[in-house]
C-alpha cells in the first residue's frame, strides 16, 4: 500500500510540474519555447529567438523591414497573405511591378505603423498569424512579443550587406515559416550562378581600370546620402567589378555628404537608387537644391543611372538581386556582356524562380522606374 501511496504522489508532482509550465505558447523567461503543440512549428528568428507559428498561415503583417512584403508576395505567390506593410512600402508596390502583378497587395493595410513606431491596438485589428520586424529594431521586437504576437526578426546588416546572401537567407527563413513553400535551394543555386557569372567577366579587370561609382541613396535641398564601406553601395560595387568611391567611410548605414567631397571623389559613374525620387536628369540640369554637378566625369559623359525597380527597390536585397546585379555588371562595362539581353533575363528568371510569367514590356519596365517610388524619403 506504501508503495502504490508512493507512485500516485510521484505521478501527482510530475502533472503538477507540467501544468506549471508555459503551457500558453509564448516565450519563456528565457526567449525559447520547448515546444509547439499540434497545429504549429517553431522557427529560429535571427535574432536567436524562437517563435511558435502556426502550420496554416493566412495573414502576414510586415513593419519596419521594407523588402519583404515584396518577397513574401513572390515566395508565395499571392499578395493575399501580406495582410499589413508600411506606406513606403506601399509607395512601391504602386510605381513597380508588384503592383502590376499582384494588385491585391494594394488592400494591404499600412495604418498600424508610422516609421518604426507601431500601434499594437490597430496591428491586432489585421488578425495576423505572423509580424515580421527588423531584426535591428530590438524595442519594437519586445512590444510585438509582450502583445502577444508570433513576432520573427529578419535581419538587413547580419551578413555584411551580401545582398545574396542576406536574400538567401531570408528565403531561407520563409520557407522555415511556411515549409510547404520552402525555395531554399532553387534560389541560392540560381542566385550563385548568376553571381558566378558576373565574377568570370569581371574579375580580371585591373585595378586602375574599374569603374569608379558613387550611389546616391537619398538626395534632396539639403542632404545627399551615399553608402560607405559598411552599407550595401559597397557590395554591389564589389561584386560588379566597380570601385565604391566612398568606401574610405565606415559609418554604418547611409552617410550624408557635400558636393566638395563628390568633387574630389570625381566618380565616372553614378547610381540612383529608389528611395529618392530624383533621376538622372536632375543630376545632368542641376535642378534640385542648389547642387551642381556639371563637372563630375559621371555627369558630363551622361552616366547615371537609375536602379531598377522590380517587386521593391532593388538597392537593398530583395527577389530582383541577382538580376539587378547583372544589369549593374552590365551598364558599367557593356562591352563585357554585349551578349546579354537584360530583359530576357529577367523574365526567365522570374519563370524558372519564382514562376511568375513577365511579358516583355513587364519586364523592361523593371529597368525604367518611376520617380513617384521614391515617395515617402
Amino acid at each position: 500500500m506504501k508503495k502504490i501511496i508512493s507512485l500516485l504522489l510521484a505521478a501527482m508532482m510530475i502533472i503538477s510540474l507540467t501544468a506549471c509550465g508555459d503551457s500558453n505558447g509564448k516565450e519563456s523567461d528565457s526567449g525559447k519555447d520547448d515546444g509547439a503543440e499540434s497545429g504549429f512549428h517553431m522557427v529560429t528568428d535571427h535574432n536567436g529567438y524562437e517563435v511558435k507559428v502556426p502550420d496554416e498561415i493566412d495573414r502576414i503583417v510586415v513593419c519596419d523591414i521594407l523588402p519583404l512584403s515584396s518577397v513574401l508576395t513572390v515566395f508565395f505567390d499571392s499578395a493575399e497573405i501580406v495582410a499589413g506593410m508600411s506606406d513606403t512600402a506601399m509607395a512601391a508596390a504602386k510605381n513597380g511591378l508588384l503592383g502590376e502583378l499582384y494588385p491585391e497587395i494594394l488592400n494591404a493595410k499600412t495604418g498600424f505603423i508610422e516609421g518604426s513606431t507601431v500601434n499594437t491596438e490597430e496591428l491586432m485589428k489585421l488578425e495576423p498569424d505572423v509580424v515580421i520586424y527588423n531584426a535591428a529594431n530590438a524595442e519594437l521586437g519586445e512590444q510585438l512579443r509582450n502583445a502577444g504576437f508570433a513576432a520573427i526578426a529578419v535581419s538587413v546588416n547580419k551578413w555584411e550587406y551580401d545582398c545574396i546572401e542576406t536574400l538567401n537567407q531570408w528565403v531561407a527563413l520563409l520557407s522555415e515559416i511556411s515549409p510547404e513553400n520552402g525555395k531554399t535551394e532553387v534560389v541560392e543555386t540560381k542566385s550563385k550562378e548568376m553571381y558566378d557569372f558576373i565574377q568570370e567577366r569581371v574579375g580580371t579587370i585591373p585595378e586602375e581600370e574599374r569603374e569608379r561609382v558613387f550611389f546616391l541613396y537619398k538626395y534632396s535641398d539639403t542632404a545627399i546620402e551615399t553608402s560607405g564601406k559598411k552599407f550595401f553601395g559597397q557590395w554591389w560595387a564589389d561584386a560588379a567589378g566597380a570601385v565604391n568611391v566612398g568606401e574610405e567611410m565606415t559609418t554604418d548605414n547611409s552617410v550624408v555628404v557635400n558636393m566638395e567631397q563628390i568633387y574630389t571623389w570625381n566618380p565616372s559613374a553614378i547610381f540612383i537608387t529608389n528611395f529618392t525620387s530624383a533621376g538622372p536628369e536632375d543630376l545632368y540640369n542641376n535642378t534640385v537644391g542648389n547642387y551642381n554637378w556639371s563637372t563630375i566625369d559621371a555627369v558630363k559623359n551622361q552616366r547615371v543611372y537609375k536602379m531598377p525597380l522590380g517587386m521593391y527597390r532593388s538597392y537593398t536585397p530583395g527577389a530582383d538581386t541577382p538580376v539587378t546585379l547583372l544589369w549593374m555588371a552590365q551598364t558599367l562595362y557593356p562591352e563585357l556582356f554585349a551578349d546579354i539581353d537584360i530583359v530576357k533575363v529577367a523574365m526567365d528568371y522570374y519563370k524558372d524562380l519564382f514562376g511568375v510569367t513577365l511579358t516583355k514590356e513587364q519586364a523592361a519596365s523593371i529597368f525604367a522606374p518611376a520617380g513617384e517610388a521614391g515617395a515617402g524619403f
